[in-house]
């Protein structure tokens, strides 16, 4: 149901956020789980951290993804090139978890830093950003489609 706002055949913007959130997490996680196989190498190199900091790190950027996503879908036409800042905004939010997370963890601020180079300077920081541009851009796609279902030529009501 729409509240009224919404263009016809648009999808409302709390489900568009909902549903491309799940698909920036699912895109992340998969891509960073496909890339660390079919490269051999681990996503956080660093010995001692456990599985916290990526986790924290994961965590951080689905909620700045909502939250920037939703600051982006509030516009009465959101454009395409706000979803860049989406990208950006998730991609910083998801390093400085991570880091944050490796301070809490093993108390030395050189790991923290260690681990936050890593990521962002790294591949696993280019698959967040790749996944949150995907994911923001479509978003926005599937607020400003104006698509309506598939049709027979039969369902026309105009015909008869």
């Amino acid at each position: 149901m729409s509240d009224g706002s919404e263009t016809p055949g648009s999808v409302s913007r709390p489900v568009a956020l909902a549903l491309t959130t799940v698909g920036f997490l699912t895109l992340t996680i998969a891509g960073l789980g496909l890339t660390s196989l079919l490269t051999d190498t681990e996503v956080l190199a660093i010995p001692g951290l456990g599985q916290v900091p990526g986790a924290v790190g994961i965590a951080s950027a689905g909620v700045a993804f909502g939250a920037s996503g939703w600051r982006m879908l509030r516009a009465t036409r959101p454009r395409y090139p706000h979803a860049l800042w989406v990208t950006l905004v998730v991609y910083l939010a998801y390093g400085a978890a991570t880091g944050l997370a490796a301070l809490v963890v093993t108390e030395g601020p050189a790991t923290a830093l260690a681990v936050t180079g890593s990521l962002l300077v790294g591949w696993p920081g280019l698959v967040v950003a790749a996944s949150a541009a995907v994911a923001a851009w479509s978003a926005v796609a599937l607020v400003r489609t104006r698509a309506a279902r598939p049709r027979w030529p039969w369902e026309d009501e105009d015909d008869e």
